[in-house]
């Protein structure tokens, strides 16, 4: 609403119960039953996508383990603006040519019209001096469990951070899912507000989720699988304050910590288990 009121509250919730979070997905056929029968679940959700869902879409699946290849290749991408060349590199590891790019392009928009790839799109702010923007989307898909079970990572290997996917990114996998499941939160929260997410095309700075208002005013939010406030964690959020101070309702810094408050610089720091009304 833009009124900077007084910010707390406290948690218990550690890392392990995010990592549990992710896994137990939030489509209710799955959340809802034991944590053992989960990936089984999960399995045949994927079986029904390539086998029915993109048929009854109007595509034609030539290739089945093409297209769960790129399936795999867009949950290891998740998080991040990885151009559609690398993805497509990603789903055929020696194998080039055995999914042709007019394919790969083709199965990319039935997944998207089905909503099981779901990407947030580069902010192109309407009034702003802000030009040299990218404008590439970062890949989400509807749920971090389903990315996380493509990849084939369990809960005890996202927290030992062995088992990552062979993806260039920044940060770890885990990392990559906590911030899916925090854009999954802000996405709801955030109603009729459209969300995107900021990166300058050199690279230099980079916001996670910029939650636009119908007057153009925005939220910023940075996202940081950690516990900790690290000045690092919110110099790209001043950096924008800095630039278009008018718009910028106020700033949050998503992070695993125990608890809500407001540093000096006027950033909101808020643990993802306390978002929320």
């Amino acid at each position: 609403a833009g009124e900077e009121t007084a910010v707390g509250g406290r948690t218990s919730l550690s890392t392990v119960d995010y990592v549990n979070e992710i896994l137990a997905s939030g489509l209710p056929g799955i959340r809802r039953q034991h944590p053992d029968a989960r990936p089984y679940l999960l399995d045949g959700y994927i079986d029904r996508i390539v086998d029915r869902d993109i048929a009854d879409a109007g595509g034609v699946v030539r290739n089945p383990s093409a297209l769960r290849n790129l399936l795999a290749a867009y949950a290891a991408a998740t998080s991040t603006t990885a151009a559609e060349s690398v993805i497509l590199r990603a789903a055929t590891p020696g194998e080039p040519g055995s999914l042709s790019k007019p394919t790969h392009l083709a199965y990319r928009e039935l997944l998207r019209r089905i909503w099981v790839l779901d990407p947030i799109p580069a902010w192109e702010p309407r009034f702003s001096h802000l030009k040299r923007l990218a404008k590439a989307p970062k890949h989400h898909l509807v749920d971090p469990a389903l990315a996380a079970r493509l990849v084939g990572t369990t809960a005890g290997s996202l927290i030992r951070g062995d088992g990552e996917p062979d993806f260039p990114r920044d940060g770890t996998f885990l990392g990559a899912l906590f911030e899916s499941l925090a854009a999954q939160t802000v996405r709801v929260l955030a109603g009729h507000a459209t969300v995107h997410h900021l990166r300058t095309s050199d690279g230099t700075h980079e916001i996670d989720l910029i939650v636009e208002r119908a007057d153009a005013r925005v939220l910023a939010i940075a996202v940081k699988l950690s516990a900790g406030v690290r000045p690092a964690d919110v110099v790209h959020l001043n950096w924008l304050g800095d630039q278009i101070p008018h718009r910028v309702i106020d700033k949050l810094l998503i992070n695993t910590g125990d608890r809500a408050f407001r540093r000096p610089d006027g950033v909101t720091v808020v643990p993802l288990a306390l978002l929320g009304p």
